[in-house]
């Protein structure tokens, strides 16, 4: 039986990121409006915080502020049928992303960091907290007429002092932690494959038999031309990943069952949350048309580590 959407908020930019907050809103990035905002039940939409660049993906930290991906305004964007927004070439000029902090109360936006080991972060994608306060995130690199300038996955603090490259994955895009926390999951957009990316101590990445073309374990490759986006961890450990131009989300099971989700009348699903007291409620953005919508899911999602 197809699940039903019910759209929450419309006429968006880009939005990517959706986080469900404590209060019953749900805060999210809009990529080409260059700002962090929260959809307010019943009231509309409301801005918290412009954000030059590119705000790719959030999450909430220990100390109840928002840290954001910022891609730095890797992509233009093309509307491709009137109503359908998508991403375009990266522009002339393009000099790197960075993480940022956001004071939720004000509004103030910080840097965190802008590099790591004396190279330039290129386009921060993805963003997920552990149960410590550090936090994983994904650098998706970027493309141009001749090359793909490889992006990575990092390992970082919120104190501005200590950022580490874990592990070379060319288009990195979606992250998430498995339940125990002992496996990352990375979705590499590219190439429509899902990595499982296993820890050892101290935040050790346990390498693939090639670590420079393997990361890690692949657990799923999807057929056909799929591209893979943003990602969720459902509680028992399924991985919810956003399925570009499919027009759905690609659940891939523990056993390494899949299956879709079909979300009618978008190309481009980029991202989900997971919401409500049984962890049931989902919202999705659903970036080219510009909305984010809600449904039921048949599973609860895991809780992550931070919320405000």
């Amino acid at each position: 039986m197809p699940m039903v959407f019910e759209t929450i908020a419309e006429n968006l930019g880009f939005p990517e990121g959706p986080v469900a907050m404590a209060d019953g809103s749900i805060l999210f990035v809009d990529i080409k409006n260059e700002t962090l905002a929260r959809v307010l039940p019943g009231r509309g939409v409301e801005t918290v915080a412009r954000i030059p660049g590119g705000p790719n993906g959030v999450a909430i930290g220990p100390d109840g502020a928002a840290y954001v991906c910022n891609n730095g305004g890797v992509y233009t964007f093309v509307e491709r049928a009137p109503g359908v927004t998508v991403p375009g070439p990266t522009p002339r000029g393009f000099r790197g992303g960075s993480i940022q902090r956001v004071d939720l109360a004000t509004g103030e936006v910080s840097l965190l960091y802008d590099s790591c080991g004396g190279r330039k972060l290129l386009a921060p994608d993805d963003i997920v907290f552990d149960r410590s306060g550090g936090f994983w995130f994904t650098d998706s690199g970027y493309q141009d007429a001749s090359a793909i300038h490889k992006g990575g996955v990092y390992y970082a603090t919120i104190d501005g002092n200590s950022i580490e490259r874990k592990a070379a994955v060319p288009t990195a895009n979606g992250i998430g932690l498995s339940p125990d926390g002992k496996t990352v999951f990375v979705s590499d957009t590219l190439f429509g494959r899902l990595w499982a990316l296993d820890l050892g101590d101290d935040n050790t990445v346990k390498p693939g038999p090639l670590p420079e073309i393997m990361p890690g374990r692949a657990i799923a490759t999807l057929p056909g031309f799929q591209w893979v986006d943003s990602l969720k961890v459902e509680a028992d450990g399924g991985v919810c990943v956003g399925t570009l131009f499919a027009q759905g989300i690609t659940v891939v099971r523990p056993d390494g069952h899949a299956e879709f989700v079909a979300v009618p009348n978008e190309l481009f699903v980029t991202n989900l949350c997971f919401a409500g007291d049984d962890m049931q409620d989902v919202f999705v953005t659903a970036s080219s048309t510009g909305r984010i919508l809600k449904t039921r899911w048949p599973r609860p999602g895991l809780k992550l580590a931070f919320n405000a």
